[in-house]
């Protein structure tokens, strides 16, 4: 898929990345996380952080796929990862969830943010997850997240609390969109 995001702005292209750009993308994705008003840091939560940069383990496992938003030039926008199968999730209780594909670590580059790169990059794993015939897609969001969460409320996410689990006290919350079923 590839297309235009924002006036006057070239092509952007949403693939799954190859390995040569995993440490660029994580680092992009943990300094991305790091930017957000009201984040903990890295050294709030070093683990954490450690696993937004940790692209190559997350593209290894099995039935997960990481995909970027790349200029043809090969320039990063951002990324995220699909699980199509929610025992590689890797959070409590999602990975638990049946007929179920997941989303996780949404990132833009900060200075990308506002092309519509977030909402592709969604709609790509959304569409994966269609493929697969999954019942449902699930995600995790915070309050500090507050442009992520506007935007998976307006394409039909919905608050699973569920879901939500607390890593250090910092609480991410579950999110669900119905594919198919009641």
């Amino acid at each position: 898929m590839t297309e235009a995001f924002g006036e006057g702005s070239g092509e952007i292209e949403i693939r799954d990345a190859r390995r040569e750009e995993f440490e660029a993308l994580g680092r992009l994705t943990a300094e991305a996380y790091a930017q957000l008003p009201r984040m903990p840091g890295p050294d709030a939560l070093p683990g954490y952080y450690a696993e937004l940069r940790a692209v190559a383990e997350r593209a290894a496992q099995p039935s997960v796929a990481v995909l970027v938003a790349a200029e043809p030039s090969g320039a990063l926008w951002g990324g995220v990862t699909f699980i199509g199968q929610m025992k590689y999730y890797g959070a409590e209780p999602a990975s638990r969830v049946a007929d179920a594909a997941g989303i996780r670590m949404l990132a833009v580059d900060p200075r990308a943010r506002g092309r519509g790169l977030g909402r592709a990059l969604t709609e790509a794993c959304i569409a994966r997850a269609r493929a697969l015939d999954r019942a449902e897609v699930v995600l995790h969001t915070t309050d500090v997240m507050q442009i992520a969460r506007g935007l998976y409320e307006r394409m039909g996410f919905r608050r699973s609390p569920d879901l939500d689990f607390g890593p250090g006290g910092f609480t991410v919350l579950g999110f669900r969109l119905r594919l198919r079923g009641a």
